[in-house]
């Protein structure tokens, strides 16, 4: 009785997110509309992402929401900002952690969700890994992106670890190959309570803290391309050596 009445509740919380998601978008359908009409109007479409979309979903849940900065982000410069991928909660935390306007890199798939899934596409850079030649496009949009003085946010795992892994073994070489070409800042981020929050698993979710922490940026400029591999390593064992610090599972 009790794992039913756990279970149903798990299931009202979860179905409380999709409302959460969906009534602001209603609500302001028009002004997103405008604000996603064209790219020079991104700015303020992310203003209304960040402070308003995403905190009513943040606090809504009952979460509480706390970045942890090792390093603060610079108004008006542009950064690669790369994370660990476990929830659909990193796309608003990830908007807490920077106020400098970034776009997204992120799975053709989301597009196919009702009403987000139309913004999602219009706004960010959408990749079917699958196909070479959409990670080539990818390259190129993101290029344009960074050159309009915008940051990249990149989940460089491109997938979502299973529930017995913490993080997983290899990262995609996109992010740190366009920060080393733009010779941009790479800013590592673990989001250590997302999976443990709001996990993909359908009746899990539950009301807490929800904490980044923003680690120590690593500067590009100056290194070869031939330090991708290096560079791609490195950040992960430190993404995952503060994840392994907080006992996430």
């Amino acid at each position: 009785m009790i794992s039913f009445l756990l279970g149903t509740l798990q299931l009202l919380y979860r179905i409380w997110f999709y409302i959460l998601v969906s009534i602001p978008i209603v609500i302001l359908f028009p002004v997103l509309l405008i604000l996603t009409s064209s790219e020079r109007l991104y700015p303020q479409f992310f203003w209304v992402a960040r402070n308003i979309w995403a905190n009513i979903i943040l606090y809504g849940m009952f979460f509480r929401p706390k970045v942890y900065r090792e390093e603060p982000l610079k108004k008006n410069e542009s950064y690669m900002l790369v994370a660990n991928h476990t929830s659909m909660m990193d796309i608003m935390m990830m908007l807490k952690v920077s106020r400098n306007p970034f776009v997204f890199v992120g799975k053709q798939e989301l597009a196919k969700i009702p009403l987000f899934g139309f913004f999602y596409k219009r706004v960010c850079i959408l990749v079917d890994r699958s196909s070479a030649k959409s990670r080539t496009l990818v390259y190129k949009r993101a290029q344009r992106r960074l050159q309009q003085g915008m940051s990249i946010c990149i989940f460089p795992e491109g997938g979502v670890p299973d529930d017995s892994s913490v993080l997983l073994d290899a990262f995609k070489d996109g992010a740190f190959k366009l920060a080393l070409t733009h010779e941009i800042p790479i800013v590592p981020i673990a989001f250590v309570d997302n999976k443990k929050r709001f996990s993909y698993n359908f009746f899990s979710g539950s009301p807490g803290k929800m904490r980044a922490v923003v680690m120590p940026f690593i500067q590009t400029k100056g290194l070869d391309a031939k330090q991708t591999d290096t560079l791609r390593d490195n950040i992960r064992a430190q993404i995952l050596s503060v994840l392994q610090k907080y006992n996430c599972k």
